[in-house]
């Protein structure tokens, strides 16, 4: 089976093809386990510098991702699995309409529609975000309540959601979008993503360097670690197209801490010393993004699927910093 990762150089779309070169195998269209045969990585740039990349069954092309030439030789007429996971973040897409317009809808239909022309369609996994919910919130969303994005980002991927839903009901591809949490602790360097300062209000104080949060420490933020997501999304993947009946979107089952308890994770977990290098300065346009975003999710369709959320924010900071803290 060919497995095509758009983002595929990105954090995610390393772990994840990391993740299915180990497991070798994936269920395919019609519920059978089918070899990986190769990987494909789409991304702008090549991944470079890690091991894994030299296995024979990993290509890579990099270019535009809305280029329909560059993704119809990504799929070459025979892609039996598409991870979409490219896309531009959520502080970005606010900032610049166009390019998050050109990214996230464009491309994500281009990509569908390059796919209900394959032979055999195909399975496609998008990752959609809870940033498609907004509005006035209950403390627990359940599943059925109505998204209404209050961002560029969050229409963006609800649009997403819709025509991978539309598109697998007419049976052009075999669909299934999973909306993210807040995905803490991500290594390397901070992104526009309005959610990044998760991420560094951890990292950076564990590699030594002084972190800024633009939020209220009160502020509740709901998520999930790397290595959890990419099981999740594993899981949501294989699960039957019987599973899903009406429903093609699957609300991921995360935590919720707010800033200020996850700073005290940090600090039980690595120290004063650590945790006195965040500091607060409130940036008004990133807190109105992530305070109109869900404070905790039921998730039940995805634990009755097998999903799990993480056990503590403290098991997520000892993860990390065992994984990428030297």
């Amino acid at each position: 089976m060919r497995v095509v990762i758009t983002g595929g150089a990105g954090f995610l779309g390393k772990l994840l093809a990391q993740k299915l070169l180990t497991r070798g195998v994936l269920t395919n269209a019609r519920g059978e386990s089918q070899p990986v045969s190769d990987v494909v990585l789409v991304d702008l740039a090549p991944a470079t510098g890690e091991a894994w990349l030299s296995d024979p069954r990993v290509r890579q092309l990099a270019g535009d991702i809305g280029d329909s030439a560059l993704l119809e030789e990504a799929l070459a007429g025979s892609a039996g699995s598409v991870f979409h996971l490219a896309a531009v973040v959520s502080g970005h897409a606010e900032a610049d309409f166009d390019i998050g317009m050109k990214v996230n809808i464009d491309a994500t239909r281009t990509l569908l529609e390059l796919c209900r022309k394959l032979p055999t369609p195909p399975k496609f996994l998008f990752t959609s975000s809870c940033a498609v919910f907004g509005g006035d919130l209950p403390e627990m969303l359940a599943d059925d309540h109505l998204p209404k994005p209050q961002g560029s980002y969050g229409i963006q991927k609800y649009i997403g959601e819709q025509l991978v839903s539309d598109m697998s009901r007419r049976g052009m591809i075999d669909g299934r979008s999973v909306r993210l949490p807040t995905i803490t602790v991500r290594p390397g360097k901070p992104n526009k993503a309005a959610s990044s300062f998760a991420s560094g209000i951890i990292r950076e104080p564990l590699a030594g360097v002084a972190a800024v949060c633009p939020t209220s420490p009160d502020t509740k933020v709901w998520l999930m670690s790397p290595n959890r997501v990419i099981d999740n999304i594993l899981i949501a993947h294989d699960a039957p197209q019987s599973a899903f009946k009406f429903n093609r979107t699957i609300t991921l089952p995360g935590i919720t801490v707010t800033v200020k308890e996850m700073v005290e994770s940090l600090r039980r977990v690595a120290g004063d010393a650590v945790a006195s290098r965040i500091s607060w300065q409130l940036d008004p346009a990133i807190d109105r993004l992530v305070t109109s975003w869900p404070k905790a999710c039921a998730g039940d369709f995805a634990k009755s699927l097998g999903m799990t959320a993480d056990a503590s924010f403290d098991d997520i900071v000892r993860d990390y910093q065992a994984q990428y803290v030297k």
